[in-house]
């Protein structure tokens, strides 16, 4: 008997991040490949782009063309952990798996104390027994 899922061909694609940019400022763009090209292979089509390092504002952008990426997964093409991650945080799919797992570390750590040193020439600081 027939199976009532639809089965997928594997079509040997997958959107991955390929990295651009210089040694200590990257910026990806979202790629579908060939699986067995590394990164610097040549590219099939440029679904995004990811820009890792924060802004001003304290964000990280990220540009998806929506329309291409669910055809390309229509067409079975995988995606690698960090697309997934992306698409997660997005909308577009469930939150990848890893994503919680880093939310819940870290609502689990204690918040971390900072030491204040006195800085000299201005003013004591207020524990002092001199004052």
């Amino acid at each position: 008997m027939a199976s009532a899922l639809p089965t997928f061909t594997k079509i040997g694609k997958v959107i991955r991040l390929n990295r651009h940019g210089c040694t200590n400022r990257p910026f990806y763009h979202i790629v579908v490949q060939k699986n067995k090209d590394n990164q610097d292979g040549p590219v099939i089509e440029q679904v995004g782009s990811f820009d890792a390092m924060p802004n001003n504002k304290n964000e990280k952008l990220v540009a998806l063309n929506f329309e291409r990426i669910q055809y390309w997964l229509s067409q079975g093409a995988g995606l690698s952990d960090p697309v997934a991650q992306l698409l997660g945080l997005s909308g577009f799919l469930p939150n990848h798996p890893r994503t919680i797992i880093q939310s819940w570390r870290n609502r689990q750590e204690p918040p971390r104390e900072r030491k204040i040193e006195a800085i000299k020439g201005i003013a004591p600081p207020l524990d002092n027994p001199k004052i």
